[in-house]
């Protein structure tokens, strides 16, 4: 069993969820493939923080980012800039545009989005595919590297972006140190995550659409910010984070429960005209955050 609590650091940890294994070890950028992890899921009794009961190498983890190829977000690039200029809203309210730096970018739309509104915008991937997509068809500042390997200037950022990164880091507590290092003394970090306090996650167990193989922490309001005291942050902020997402692209996720229902539901949103429309359905199991770094 993983070695105490990676959010409070305490414990006991105690089993709660048997998952599936997943099939095969190639990781996958989107999956319906809900209810299977690494390992086992346990729980924190001091917090309430889960996660994985044993966690991969890091070298695994590393190697197997560094080679996702998963392209399906492209295809969905107006619900990703739009989700991404609403995290941008936040961090305005807390801080002025300067520098900023997007952990975990992807293929960059929250950095565009960023030098569209004035900032001046990093960002880092491990992914070979997406920081190519990045630099060469957007034309962005975006590193081939992981969050401890990546190139920065220390103290220089005003915001750091953490969103649907530290679900699946094995040692969340060392990513925060690092982004620490990296902000200015009044900087902000604004993280999106699963929430697996939330109802809907409670309710639905190992079924819940956020059990999957790249998740290996699964945090709680309390946890996420015990862990976020422990590191030298202070909470500002915290609300649910809906993200927008076509019709079509929530109906096929539909597969992971029943393959057939969800090729109907496709064919009845494509009869009716609505399959290619914005949606923002929220279903309060995941969370924004907005941390300023302590002094």
């Amino acid at each position: 069993m993983s070695d105490g609590c990676r959010a409070c650091g305490k414990g006991p940890l105690a089993d709660h969820l048997k998952v599936k294994a997943p099939d095969g070890s190639q990781l996958v950028a989107t999956t319906t493939r809900y209810g299977s992890a690494p390992d086992d899921i346990v729980r924190c009794e001091n917090c309430g923080h889960m996660q994985v009961a044993q966690f991969p190498p890091d070298a695994q983890l590393d190697e197997a980012y560094a080679e996702v190829t998963e392209a399906a977000y492209l295809d969905q690039e107006a619900g990703q800039r739009a989700t991404a200029a609403r995290a941008l809203e936040r961090i305005e309210r807390h801080v002025d545009r300067g520098q900023l730096c997007d952990l975990g970018c992807w293929v960059g739309f929250l950095v565009s989005e960023a030098e569209r509104r004035g900032w001046e915008a990093w960002g880092v991937e491990p992914s070979a595919f997406a920081s190519e997509f990045a630099r060469e068809r957007l034309g962005l500042r975006v590193q081939e590297a992981t969050l401890a390997s990546a190139d920065l200037p220390e103290g220089a950022f005003d915001a750091v972006v953490l969103d649907d990164v530290i679900e699946h880091l094995p040692n969340p507590g060392e990513a925060l140190e690092r982004v620490r290092e990296l902000l200015s003394a009044e900087g902000v970090l604004h993280l999106t995550l699963p929430d697996a306090g939330s109802r809907v996650a409670r309710g639905l167990g190992m079924r819940w659409w956020s059990v999957i193989p790249t998740h290996v922490q699964y945090f709680t309001r309390h946890s996420l910010a015990e862990l976020l005291t422990t590191h030298g942050f202070t909470v500002e902020w915290v609300d649910t984070a809906p993200k927008a997402f076509t019709v079509r692209y929530y109906l096929e996720r539909l597969e992971g429960y029943s393959a057939p229902v969800s090729s109907a539901a496709v064919r009845a949103a494509q009869r009716i005209r609505v399959a290619d429309r914005l949606v923002w359905p929220d279903f309060r199991d995941r969370m924004a955050v907005v941390a300023r770094r302590r002094a």
